[in-house]
């Protein structure tokens, strides 16, 4: 399963060299993720109002090329890894054909008390799995 969703590059993301700043890439990723979530069928609210949360506990980003101010930019999410209480999600960043950022990023399902647990049948949706 992959989800693709787009935004645009806000002026103020930006730094003095006209780029978006390092920083900014860790709110597009999360936007995107959000939106996997959804398209995979996870419903997020009700597993917060449930006491559980899903926490990023790692996230690796190597970048290509700058993003800069107006650029439509494309975010695919993927995922690549999941066990029974966590998983790893592949996430690109384009602009037309070119390569911005590639990340992984490594969330845990926890409970109510920010503990490790295991993902719930309600929540454990087939989405969350790697294609074999």
């Amino acid at each position: 399963m992959v989800c693709e969703c787009t935004l645009r590059v806000r002026t103020y993301e930006c730094d003095s060299y006209g780029h978006v700043n390092n920083a900014n890439y860790l709110n597009y990723l999360e936007f995107a993720r959000y939106e996997f979530l959804k398209t995979i069928g996870f419903d997020y609210p009700a597993a917060i109002k449930a006491g559980y949360g899903v926490y990023v506990a790692r996230v690796e980003i190597d970048y290509k090329k700058p993003a800069l101010a107006d650029d439509t930019l494309l975010i695919r999410s993927r995922p690549i890894k999941k066990g029974a209480a966590s998983g790893i999600i592949a996430q690109e960043i384009r602009r037309g054909g070119d390569l911005i950022a590639e990340a992984k990023v490594t969330w845990a399902f926890v409970d109510s008390s920010g503990l490790p647990a295991k993902v719930p049948a309600a929540w454990d949706v087939p989405g969350l799995k790697p294609a074999l």
